[in-house]
């Protein structure tokens, strides 16, 4: 059942797809990683924090399935990826949502952290 103003809360909507694609956390890194110019796998892994060298690839050859990045190999030791056009339409987005996280990101850190602090005190029973 497709619903005509393509709900991504349905099952079976290409809406639902690209919103479970793009909000993968690895993919927006990636993608805002590529955003600039193409790379090769170890300068992605330079850039992007705390991925390792298997999630990275998963991560990349699930946005190449997905149309979003290619791989350009000119020999088999120099590899790089880039976002194709429909990757590319990402670009805006994403810079809005790291604009986003930017200016609210510590605003989440302070709210996370109290959290944990009221957590933490009803666990001791205090």
């Amino acid at each position: 059942m497709q619903n005509e103003s393509g709900s991504a809360l349905l099952a079976d909507c290409p809406t639902r797809l690209a919103v479970e694609i793009i909000s993968d956390k690895w993919a927006v890194l990636v993608l805002f990683g590529l955003s600039r110019r193409p790379r090769r796998h170890g300068e992605l892994v330079d850039l992007i924090g705390g991925v390792s060298r298997k999630v990275l690839t998963q991560a990349l050859r699930r946005l190449q399935r997905y149309g979003l990045v290619e791989r350009h190999a000119e020999e088999p030791r120099r590899v790089e990826y880039s976002l194709t056009d429909l990757g590319r339409t990402l670009v805006g987005p994403i810079e809005v949502l790291t604009d986003w996280a930017r200016e609210y990101g510590g605003a989440i850190a302070d709210f996370q952290e109290a959290a944990e602090a009221v957590a933490s005190a009803q666990g001791s029973g205090a």
